[in-house]
């Protein structure tokens, strides 16, 4: 696959919108520690504890896909994802950090570092003040982009990293599917709402520009990762 596979349309076109700062995102120090084995362990603990916070206030942006959507397929879509982050996702970083000696009730108990509140406010308010498009814009990059990290640490990777586990959830055909699937809905509801030259109008504009900002949140994010590290918080 390459490493847009999940569709030349309108994914492609909100991808090469963010230009620079997508490679910012998907290539930062933090992902490349990853797929190395040299990002210190207490970095990545940190990292998952904030993640799992973050995936709480993503899980509830989904759901407000259920109630933003226009059709039954986005319903089925965005309530399949909310199960896939629930109930599989979240649980991936229960178990490793109990594996750690970190319990769940800890993880619950994790205080919102101010990138990690940024990010997660910013899409609950695209939900909340927006419609379906706004929501998915500010959804998408997450989505995407961690299958995208995914499947090219799996490809490079050292087999001796201790982030295996990691990479193989993101790489593993159940995600990608999720990948697949998020971007063909964003296909058919972009062109059912704003017709097949959707990228000529203003709004497309003011789509792109939200795909943006959530991906500088998401570089935000990994920075907000290899600060704690240090800290060794």
């Amino acid at each position: 696959m390459t490493e847009h596979s999940y569709g030349s349309g309108y994914y492609a076109l909100l991808r090469e919108a963010a230009g620079a700062t997508w490679q910012d995102y998907v290539g930062h120090e933090f992902v490349r520690g990853l797929g190395d084995g040299s990002l210190p362990k207490q970095a990545f603990l940190n990292y998952l504890k904030q993640d799992y916070v973050f995936l709480l206030h993503f899980s509830r942006a989904w759901a407000l896909g259920v109630v933003k959507s226009g059709s039954l397929d986005e319903m089925k879509t965005c309530a399949a994802t909310v199960d896939a982050l629930v109930n599989h996702e979240i649980q991936l970083h229960v178990q490793v950090c109990a594996a750690e000696g970190i319990s769940e009730n800890e993880l619950l108990e994790t205080r919102e570092e101010f990138e990690n509140l940024a990010y997660t406010r910013f899409v609950i308010d695209a939900g909340l003040s927006g419609d379906f498009l706004d929501l998915m814009a500010a959804l998408a990059p997450c989505v995407f982009g961690y299958g995208e990290i995914g499947k090219r640490l799996q490809a490079d990777h050292n087999a001796d990293t201790p982030y295996k586990e990691w990479i193989s959830t993101y790489s593993g055909n159940d995600y990608q599917e999720v990948c697949s699937t998020v971007a063909l809905m964003l296909e058919n509801a972009v062109t059912a709402r704003l017709g097949p030259d959707a990228q000529d109008l203003p709004r497309w504009s003011a789509l792109s520009e939200r795909f943006c900002r959530a991906t500088e949140l998401e570089v935000g994010f990994w920075d907000m990762g290899l600060r704690l590290g240090k800290l060794g918080l």
